[in-house]
Protein backbone atom coordinates (compact mmCIF):
# COMPACT_ATOMS: atom_id res chain seq x y z
CA UNK A 1 0.00 0.00 0.00
CA UNK A 2 1.29 3.59 -0.52
CA UNK A 3 2.78 5.83 1.97
CA UNK A 4 0.00 8.12 3.11
CA UNK A 5 2.61 11.06 2.67
CA UNK A 6 3.55 9.89 -0.65
CA UNK A 7 -0.50 10.39 -1.08
CA UNK A 8 -0.40 13.68 0.02
CA UNK A 9 2.59 15.07 -1.91
CA UNK A 10 0.95 13.59 -5.01
CA UNK A 11 -2.75 15.30 -3.93
CA UNK A 12 -0.21 18.74 -3.12
CA UNK A 13 1.49 18.73 -6.16
CA UNK A 14 -1.83 18.26 -8.14
CA UNK A 15 -3.56 21.23 -6.71
CA UNK A 16 -0.72 23.27 -7.19
CA UNK A 17 -1.11 22.49 -10.73
CA UNK A 18 -4.78 22.47 -11.44
CA UNK A 19 -4.62 25.91 -9.48
CA UNK A 20 -2.01 27.39 -11.28
CA UNK A 21 -3.58 26.41 -15.13
CA UNK A 22 -6.72 28.14 -15.83
CA UNK A 23 -9.68 26.04 -16.73
CA UNK A 24 -9.67 26.57 -20.71
CA UNK A 25 -5.81 25.83 -20.51
CA UNK A 26 -6.68 22.16 -19.07
CA UNK A 27 -9.38 21.37 -21.39
CA UNK A 28 -7.12 22.91 -24.25
CA UNK A 29 -4.47 20.36 -23.00
CA UNK A 30 -7.05 17.60 -22.33
CA UNK A 31 -8.46 17.83 -25.66
CA UNK A 32 -5.16 17.43 -27.40
CA UNK A 33 -4.19 14.66 -25.20
CA UNK A 34 -7.08 13.12 -26.36
CA UNK A 35 -7.01 13.72 -29.82
CA UNK A 36 -3.48 11.95 -30.13
CA UNK A 37 -4.55 8.85 -28.68
CA UNK A 38 -7.96 8.67 -30.86
CA UNK A 39 -5.35 9.36 -33.44
CA UNK A 40 -3.13 6.53 -32.65
CA UNK A 41 -6.37 4.12 -32.64
CA UNK A 42 -7.21 4.57 -36.13
CA UNK A 43 -10.89 5.08 -35.57
CA UNK A 44 -13.24 5.81 -38.26
CA UNK A 45 -15.95 8.71 -38.34
CA UNK A 46 -19.33 8.01 -37.93
CA UNK A 47 -20.15 9.00 -41.90
CA UNK A 48 -17.29 6.64 -43.28
CA UNK A 49 -18.95 3.58 -40.79
CA UNK A 50 -22.67 4.36 -42.54
CA UNK A 51 -21.23 4.18 -46.24
CA UNK A 52 -19.77 0.96 -45.44
CA UNK A 53 -22.32 -0.48 -43.45
CA UNK A 54 -24.68 0.36 -46.74
CA UNK A 55 -22.43 -1.19 -49.22
CA UNK A 56 -22.49 -4.21 -46.93
CA UNK A 57 -25.76 -4.25 -46.95
CA UNK A 58 -26.46 -4.41 -51.04
CA UNK A 59 -24.11 -6.66 -51.09
CA UNK A 60 -25.44 -9.15 -49.02
CA UNK A 61 -29.02 -8.42 -50.29
CA UNK A 62 -26.99 -9.22 -53.94
CA UNK A 63 -25.77 -12.21 -52.69
CA UNK A 64 -28.96 -13.48 -51.20
CA UNK A 65 -30.48 -12.53 -54.66
CA UNK A 66 -27.64 -14.86 -56.40
CA UNK A 67 -28.20 -17.88 -53.84
CA UNK A 68 -32.17 -17.48 -54.60
CA UNK A 69 -31.23 -17.97 -58.40
CA UNK A 70 -28.90 -20.82 -58.30
CA UNK A 71 -31.29 -22.75 -56.28
CA UNK A 72 -34.04 -22.36 -58.88
CA UNK A 73 -31.87 -23.24 -61.17
CA UNK A 74 -30.71 -26.52 -59.89
CA UNK A 75 -34.64 -27.10 -59.07
CA UNK A 76 -35.32 -26.34 -62.17
CA UNK A 77 -32.67 -28.93 -63.71
CA UNK A 78 -30.31 -26.22 -65.56
CA UNK A 79 -28.07 -27.42 -62.65
CA UNK A 80 -27.50 -30.80 -64.19
CA UNK A 81 -25.13 -29.02 -67.14
CA UNK A 82 -23.69 -27.11 -64.55
CA UNK A 83 -23.07 -30.59 -62.33
CA UNK A 84 -21.64 -32.12 -65.37
CA UNK A 85 -19.05 -29.92 -65.59
CA UNK A 86 -15.74 -30.37 -63.64
CA UNK A 87 -15.58 -28.68 -60.32
CA UNK A 88 -13.49 -25.01 -60.49
CA UNK A 89 -11.44 -24.90 -57.92
CA UNK A 90 -12.76 -21.52 -55.76
CA UNK A 91 -10.22 -18.89 -54.61
CA UNK A 92 -11.00 -19.79 -51.26
CA UNK A 93 -9.51 -23.27 -51.01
Amino acid sequence: MLNQKVIEEVTAKLKEVFGQSPAGDIEKNLRAVLQGIFAKLDLVTREEFDVQQAVLLRTREKLEALETKVAALEASGDGRQAADKPAQPTPDS
